[in-house]
């Protein structure tokens, strides 16, 4: 244990900083000096997880390859670091509460009164310490959700605290915050920071780093100032200025010398120069595309853009490996039906409709999808994309006018897709659906196929329903094809429509093994369709 480092991001002033860009930035920066490091989110909510969370509370809900459900902030990790996550990687205070109270139950505590401290900070620990103790990491980035002073995270801040207290050098604490700009008196504002800071201090956890989110650079004059104020050393008073790209962060970390500061305070070598050369021409091609394409996006949560985190990186990363810019028409479906749908996709050279759950929105998609078919325009759907793909096939093509999935209808007569046998005596909601990794083997000669260039994937799913077997010879002879079929049960993960440019619909979710290293294949050929689509 001993030999492992642990790094504790916290955030102080205000939410929605960019914790989770810096943890990974800083990741990235110490990966390539050739560490081994992961990094993991406490989150402060009372939710067991995500997973029962509506898009709207909480943004788009991340899964691992074990089947967890986590923040999305997993999601930036694995982008930048290309390393999977596990159930280890995300922690929330309900996780943790759970676990106590049940081990309270099974009677393991003697008796005892059960307490905040030391029973809850504890198992807190515990969790924390779990990732160091595979045996995989030198460092692990623990990136505590909400901000300090939020009466949440006060557990998590005081294991901290007593973490620092028994591991000493093997221990470093980087404080987010924000320097506020005023255009009335054009200058920044150091007086939220420090209070931030007086806040930890009260909470016995003194800051070793200060990375400061502003609109403006900070002069040397003003570090000067943080740094007298809150106890840290100059070098330490981190710049963090609003970048255009989550992907230049680590880049402007490496300006101001973050990873050195965190090594320093570890006491661990710096090993070598960065290497950071794909990363760099990653960025070079981000910013100078040779052409650009517009995609329509549609779906439900389109208020919140992070309801659809990873599809939107994942199309960065299929756009910079075409070289060109993806522009992507967020399109609400319930704003979309038989009479606008040719006005509002016309624009279109690519058509996705993203997952979700519940009937909300589900004719407008319906309404895109035959609009992409009948007109030969690139389509992708995704998770309860791919099933309206199905339901609408099967209305206008079969000619089944009340083709349904039973999740919206129940009484349909055409339940073309429907209940998973596995799910039917299932009643709890929170992490019991279909989730995680699973096989699944791709017809040959099929376009997902040749995206992939083999025939054997595996890909992460979060769905209850799937395509409905009794029908599959329907659809096969009018022309939609199962080109994707999970082995073991014999499910369709995949439909495609013959004579058709590329028109996909895949039951798992492509978007969460996307990333910098390696863009998904599926949204590298769909940004291709649609790039050709628009020459065209």
């Amino acid at each position: 244990m001993s030999a492992v480092k642990f790094v504790f991001v916290t955030g102080g002033v205000s939410s929605s900083l960019g914790k989770g860009i810096i943890s990974a930035s800083l990741a990235k920066l110490l990966q390539a000096r050739g560490y081994r490091v992961t990094i993991q989110k406490l989150d402060p909510y009372i939710n067991v997880d995500p997973g029962t969370l509506n898009p709207y509370e909480h943004g788009e809900c991340y899964v691992t390859n074990d089947g967890a459900e986590t923040d999305l902030d997993l999601g930036h990790y694995e982008r930048f670091l290309n390393v999977p996550t596990s159930q280890a990687n995300n922690v929330t205070t309900g996780r943790i509460y759970q676990t106590v109270i049940n081990k309270e139950r099974e009677g393991a505590y003697l008796g005892k009164t059960v307490q905040v401290i030391p029973h809850i900070t504890d198992e807190i620990k515990r969790r924390i310490k779990l990732l160091g103790e595979t045996d995989e990491y030198d460092i692990v980035i623990t990136e505590i959700g909400g901000t300090v002073g939020d009466i949440e995270s006060l557990p998590f801040v005081e294991s901290v605290r007593q973490l620092i207290w028994e591991m000493g050098n093997n221990c470093c604490v980087i404080h987010l915050t924000l320097l506020p700009y005023l255009n009335v008196t054009g200058e920044l504002k150091t007086k939220p920071t420090q209070h931030s800071v007086k806040t930890m201090l009260e909470y016995g956890v003194q800051p070793d780093i200060l990375v400061c989110r502003s609109e403006k650079h900070i002069g040397s004059d003003l570090k000067r100032k943080i740094a007298l104020f809150c106890n840290v050393n100059v070098n330490a008073v981190i710049e963090a200025v609003d970048a255009s790209s989550i992907y230049e962060v680590p880049l402007h970390m490496l300006k101001e010398q973050l990873d050195k500061v965190v090594l320093n305070k570890l006491k661990l070598p710096y090993k070598q120069e960065p290497e950071l050369e794909a990363w760099k021409d990653f960025l070079g091609r981000l910013k100078h595309p040779v052409s650009e394409v517009n995609i329509a996006l549609i779906g439900k949560y389109i208020e919140l853009k992070d309801a659809y985190k990873s599809i939107a990186e994942a199309f960065i990363h299929a756009g910079v490996a075409n070289e060109c810019k993806v522009n992507l028409d967020w399109i609400h479906s319930e704003k979309i039906n038989e009479e606008n749908v040719a006005e509002r996709l016309r624009k279109a050279s690519g058509i996705l409709v993203a997952p979700g759950f519940g009937d909300r929105g589900i004719e407008g998609k319906i309404s895109a999808i035959r609009y992409a078919r009948e007109n030969k325009i690139p389509f992708l759907g995704i998770c309860l994309g791919m099933q309206c793909a199905v339901v609408e096939f099967a209305r206008n093509v079969l000619g089944l006018k009340d083709a349904h999935s039973s999740e919206m209808n129940k009484d349909t007569k055409n339940p073309v897709i429907d209940l998973m046998q596995g799910q039917k005596n299932i009643s709890a909601k929170g992490g019991t659906m279909r989730l995680g990794e699973y096989p699944c083997t791709l017809a040959k000669g099929s376009k997902v196929a040749q995206a992939y260039g083999k025939t054997k994937i595996s890909e992460r799913h979060r769905h209850r329903y799937e395509f409905n077997n009794k029908y599959l010879k329907k659809f096969e002879d009018a022309g939609m094809s199962a080109t994707g079929i999970y082995p073991n049960e014999n499910l369709v993960e995949i439909v495609e429509v013959k004579n058709h440019p590329w028109f996909v619909g895949v039951q798992f979710h492509p978007e969460y093994k996307s990333t910098v290293e390696n863009p998904h294949p599926l949204f590298v050929r769909f940004v291709k369709a649609a790039s050709e689509y628009q020459k065209g």
